[in-house]
């Protein structure tokens, strides 16, 4: 099948295997797939990682991020390799904006994410809160899993400033989690707007590419075949 690859970029707190069943129903279609693997300690370094992928791949790019993983793909995204992202219950940062900037004002009565003190200059999740915050439509033992197997996410990715936003010249979609207690929905539709992006929505929580993959998979294939 012809079509731009699919590069997939996770967002904090975990790594890319939870791109598995996305990828697995994107390889089915007959689509070329890419996972990043971000270091989450600065922007900077993410988007680095991001591109060192892109540099091995021949042709159009449609970059998904969730999560963080919008702020890499909001930046890395001004490649010209890139012709379209795809945002996954994710931030979509305008210029000069930051996950920091975006989670300062939260819309009132939003759950407040349970994230503990920073360590080392780095952020966890609350084990103990991690199912019912990040992950509430998934199995008790695989939300348990995903909480064992935090990876640290740096206080400078949170940080990090989008210089030129790549929604402004390229299309994007954005897949809204209507359930989410990590990024509130109200927020994600806004930036979405704002984005000008095609927007689809579904019941699910912030690791709604883990619990609902054909879904996620559904609206990046609709990316594709926009794009090819």
């Amino acid at each position: 099948m012809s079509g731009p690859t699919v590069v997939l970029v996770h967002g904090g707190f975990v790594d890319g295997s939870g791109w598995r069943g996305v990828y697995d129903r994107l390889r089915s279609q007959g689509r070329r797939v890419a996972v990043v693997q971000n270091p989450t300690v600065s922007l900077e370094g993410d988007v680095a990682a991001t591109r060192q992928v892109l540099d091995g791949i021949e042709g159009p790019v449609v970059l998904v991020g969730h999560s963080y993983g919008g702020v890499v793909v909001t930046e890395a995204g001004s490649d010209p390799r890139v012709a379209g992202l795809v945002y996954i219950a994710a931030f979509a940062p305008d210029k000069g904006e930051s996950v920091n900037t975006l989670i300062a004002d939260p819309p009132p009565g939003a759950p407040v994410p349970p994230i503990l003190p920073p360590r080392d200059g780095y952020l966890l999740l609350d084990r103990e809160k991690f199912h019912a915050s990040f992950a509430g439509d998934l199995p008790a033992d695989e939300a348990a899993f995903m909480a064992d197997s935090q990876v640290p996410w740096g206080i400078g990715a949170l940080g990090g400033t989008v210089t030129e936003p790549a929604w402004r010249s390229k299309p994007s979609w954005y897949l809204v989690a209507g359930d989410d207690r990590m990024i509130p929905p109200p927020a994600q539709r806004a930036m979405a707007e704002r984005a000008g992006a095609t927007v689809r929505e579904v019941p699910g929580s912030h690791s709604v590419y883990v619990s609902q993959p054909e879904a996620v998979a559904d609206l990046i294939h609709t990316a594709v075949e926009a794009l090819s």
